[in-house]
């Protein structure tokens, strides 16, 4: 199936647009004339890369094709010429965008294919950081949205705390750089406990967090894992009604491998793609449920 892309403003006096990407051919024009929506996050600390970067390009353009979605990947003003909560800002402004566009246009590839009643936040890192902030933000209702988010995949999800959990690194220097990053990327508005950045500080928006369900991936290697594994457990305990899934993969794979290891429940016309693209497919794909309950897979 091949992929349509093409670049929008969303609000150019913030220098704030996205790169829309719309599956293309006889495939896609025979299917279902409404698609789900994802509206995606880079990574990049906060301060690097960018929905034009080559790898987030070819990666919205395989999730597009391998889940038939309309994906929406957000150009956010990044730290340190604006510190947080820019992005944060801006992921907002996007994903109403996309949301009103969908709903009633004018863009035509939301308006005629994007299905608001399937639309999903993700991202990778920094990126899962915004995502996970924008659905804390859509559940407060300070305003009347008119959408829902169906769900929200975090990736190598950017958390962190003062006091260490699981099996995170104690090492002091780590801990203390890893600070000073966050100190920069926000420009030293908001502690290290904030949860903005540790989402553990607001128990009662985990509760309340608007999505039917949460895929997060940690990978073995990676200096997130423990925080994203905390978060799902986290999420289980909250009281929140809804389905959390955690894949987590061997070493330190990120969300853009192309030669990754993948589950061996998957049928084998799926062990091309990534761990990545396979568990967001399947949840887009699947039915919700009206429980809390979880899923670990190991890959």
């Amino acid at each position: 199936m091949g992929v349509l892309s093409k670049d929008v403003p969303i609000d150019p006096d913030r220098g704030v647009s996205a790169r829309l990407y719309l599956p293309s051919g006889e495939a896609a024009a025979a299917a279902a004339a409404k698609l789900p929506i994802v509206v995606y996050f880079h990574g990049g600390a906060f301060c690097i890369e960018s929905p034009f970067s080559p790898q987030y390009h070819r990666y919205l353009t395989s999730l597009a094709a391998a889940a038939g979605v309309v994906a929406v990947s957000v150009h956010y003003r990044l730290a340190p010429e604006h510190p947080l909560p820019a992005a944060y800002d801006d992921a907002w402004a996007a994903l109403k965008w996309a949301a009103s566009n969908a709903a009633s246009g004018p863009e035509p590839w939301l308006a005629a294919r994007g299905d608001l009643r399937r639309l999903f936040l993700a991202g990778d890192s920094a990126g899962a950081n915004i995502a996970h902030n924008m659905a804390v933000r859509a559940a407060a209702k300070e305003e009347d949205l008119g959408f829902a988010i169906k769900g929200l995949v975090l990736m190598n999800p950017y958390f962190w705390g003062k006091d260490p959990v699981g099996e995170e690194t104690r090492d002091a220097e780590v801990r203390a750089r890893m600070e000073s990053t966050w100190g920069f990327v926000c420009g030293g508005r908001y502690g290290i406990e904030h949860p903005f950045v540790d989402p553990w500080g607001s128990p009662r928006a985990w509760r309340e967090l608007a999505s039917e369900r949460v895929l997060v991936t940690v990978s073995e290697m990676d200096l997130f894992r423990e925080r994203g594994k905390a978060y799902a457990e986290g999420l289980e305990k909250s009281g929140w009604r809804g389905e959390v899934r955690v894949y987590e993969t061997e070493g330190r794979i990120t969300f853009t491998t192309s030669l990754s290891p993948t589950p061996k429940r998957l049928s084998t016309s799926c062990r091309s793609s990534p761990p990545s693209l396979i568990a967001l497919d399947e949840l887009i794909h699947s039915h919700s449920h009206s429980h809390s309950h979880s899923h670990h897979y190991t890959v």
